[in-house]
């Protein structure tokens, strides 16, 4: 590799290691960088993820206290995230590039539709059901795995699905929220990284550059999520989710 090269996927790794732990959408910086230096569309999703999941654990940590008054969820939403992970990383391994990009400005334009709606609709799901808080049923469960399966497939804007799932289950608080995403995005990343490693589907120079950069990034930027106002998040939030969007349905 060369200096620029290595500057190139080093920078991309820092910006999309903080922005996965404010808001979601790193990989909208890191794979492209990793496809420009001419790493193979699967061997850059696959390493993108390696490189990233270490990110995405600083980020967890960072924001942990936020996450004790959910202690007594993280389990079983650890082991939907982990099962997720697991499959999306196994369905990666078999199918081709072309399919899953096709596929990835839908997945985005919906749950950035659903984040922005979220409010709308949880109070609605609320008066239905005549209760109020965080609701724990089987519809968000399976909506969580199918997250998780997404995250381990590509990954690409899973913050963002992520954080629409939770606070469609009527989780209201924005930092809490970013909390519970980090963790989870940790977890989803542990079980595709594995998956990934061992089937030799990871280019390990560029990684290893962007291991370093982005945890730097994941860690930085969960500090800097919890001294932002919750509305500067949410509107980022759907901003990127509209980049996103717009980016990857743009034709190639």
């Amino acid at each position: 590799m060369s200096a620029s090269e290595i500057a190139l996927i080093g920078i991309a790794a820092f910006m999309a290691g903080a922005m996965n732990s404010v808001a979601g959408g790193g990989t909208f910086f890191s794979f492209p960088a990793l496809l420009a230096v001419g790493v193979p569309p699967v061997m850059a999703n696959a390493s993108n993820a390696v490189a990233l999941w270490p990110a995405s654990l600083a980020g967890a940590l960072a924001s942990r206290d936020a996450l004790y008054k959910y202690r007594d969820r993280l389990l079983p939403l650890s082991i939907v995230a982990l099962l997720g992970g697991l499959l999306g990383g196994l369905l990666l391994l078999t199918v081709q590039d072309r399919l899953f990009t096709q596929l990835i400005p839908w997945l985005l334009g919906t749950a950035t539709l659903l984040f922005a709606l979220s409010g709308s609709l949880s109070r609605l799901l609320a008066r239905v059901r005549g209760t109020t808080g965080p609701s724990h049923g089987l519809g968000g469960t399976v909506f969580q795995f199918l997250v998780s399966v997404y995250g381990g497939f590509f990954g690409a804007g899973m913050g963002i699905v992520m954080i629409a799932a939770l606070a469609i289950q009527e989780h209201t608080d924005l930092n809490e929220i970013n909390a519970l995403k980090n963790w989870l995005s940790a977890v989803i990343y542990s079980v595709a990284v594995v998956t990934f490693v061992v089937a030799g589907a990871v280019s390990w120079p560029h990684t290893w550059i962007m291991l370093v950069t982005a945890v730097a990034g994941g860690y930085l930027g969960a500090r800097l999520a919890r001294r932002l106002p919750a509305i500067w998040l949410r509107r980022m939030v759907i901003s990127i989710g509209c980049a996103l969007t717009v980016y990857y349905a743009l034709p190639r």
